[in-house]
């Protein structure tokens, strides 16, 4: 799901050699950063041949015309509009039903904004808006602590909460029992293995009456949680419930399930979020806002819409259409907790926001402390 970012100056580097040989998605075409350039060069020079020819004869005025630009007004109008490059947290999924809706219904376009969507490189899409190849992207409030502060700090900021409460818990398969923290004892548990993620089990297991030190703790990455448990590899594993919860039941595994937020509210953090970089931030907020602006209006067609928002998000990523039950139920599901109790999309509720970063320093899981209202802001969303 997440990976924790080691050592992250000194892979800047390896980030951006990763992110230029990764694709893209422009209006859902993938594309790579070169072979966005040269087609867009391409198909400027066969418009202005075409044009030339086509024009040719005319009066003086068209002539000028062509020589100037040799362009049509539409690719005019894609020349004029303000790029931005946003970088996915992992792979298309309803997380991000809200940008394809923007991308798919003008939202960015009316903005005067040309938005590309880009795979993250392995070291995290932090990384890659950190060094500024990438405007915004997908963190989660956890995983965002470490390139906050310390040594190798990035200059990002979370910009908009993509849901408004943690949706993460720990999916078993159903009638194992596993139905509380502490039912894990000699079970075995899929872990990454992260510092922040040991110290949460620990924190659940006792609240509840166990030990994390008798959970059989296995250092892996699930990618099909529906096999891996099925096949009996692992018993439990945390997942983003909207997708790998609701893909297991749409598999034929039922499961059961336990939120962290139901444990300990201090959990309830924020997961996933949007983030940007501070210097893109601070000299083009006006192009923040619309950015944001766009977006919201995405996300809250998704809210308020999920069958359609379902078929926005395979039409443009094609892939998704193979599954189209995992995604129309995973929207449904979604869909109520993009905005949920709050008063819009987006916003950040500034106590739970520092209740968690203040639990995270007491309980030394940062290099250094996080200081109160850090890390976050609500200053470019709409109203």
């Amino acid at each position: 799901m997440k990976k924790r970012m080691v050592a992250i100056a000194m892979m800047v580097s390896v980030s951006l050699s990763l992110w230029a040989c990764g694709t893209g998605t422009q209006g859902g075409t993938a594309v790579s950063e070169e072979e966005s350039a040269d087609g867009v060069g391409a198909e400027a020079g066969e418009e202005s041949a075409d044009g030339a020819d086509e024009e040719a004869g005319e009066d003086a005025s068209a002539d000028g015309a062509d020589a100037e630009g040799g362009e049509d007004s539409s690719a005019k109008d894609a020349a004029s509009k303000e790029e931005i490059t946003f970088v996915l947290d992992w792979t298309p999924n309803t997380n991000h039903t809200g940008i394809y809706e923007a991308i798919e219904k003008g939202y960015y376009a009316d903005e005067g904004l040309e938005v590309s969507v880009v795979q993250p490189p392995d070291d995290g899409a932090e990384m890659l808006v950190g060094s500024g190849r990438a405007e915004f992207g997908v963190s989660f409030q956890d995983t965002l602590a470490s390139a906050l502060v310390g040594d190798y700090a990035l200059p990002i900021q979370a910009v908009a909460a993509i849901e408004q409460h943690n949706t993460s818990g720990v999916l078993s398969r159903e009638g194992e029992g596993i139905t509380s923290p502490a039912k894990l004892e000699g079970k075995k548990y899929a872990t990454w293995g992260l510092p922040i993620e040991n110290a949460m089990m620990q924190n659940v297991l006792k609240a509840d009456g166990g030990d994390f030190d008798k959970v059989e703790v296995i250092p892996t990455t699930v990618t099909d949680e529906a096999s891996a448990l099925s096949s009996h590899t692992y018993d439990a594993i945390w997942v983003y419930y909207g997708w790998a919860g609701i893909g297991c039941n749409v598999a034929g595994v039922p499961t059961d399930f336990w939120a962290f937020k139901d444990v300990n509210p201090v959990f309830d953090y924020y997961t996933p979020v949007l983030i940007a970089n501070n210097t893109f931030l601070e000299e083009h907020p006006d192009t923040a806002k619309a950015f944001l602006r766009a977006t919201a209006k995405g996300y809250e067609d998704a809210a308020s819409d999920p069958e359609e928002a379902a078929e926005i998000l395979m039409k443009e990523n094609p892939e998704l259409a193979d599954n189209p039950e995992l995604v129309n139920q995973s929207q449904e599901y979604l869909s109520k907790e993009y905005i949920s109790d709050a008063d819009r999309w987006g916003v950040f509720d500034a106590d739970r926001w520092n209740a968690f970063y203040q639990w995270l320093n007491e309980n030394d899981l940062v290099d250094e402390k996080i200081p109160e209202d850090f890390g976050f802001t609500n200053e470019y969303l709409p109203e």
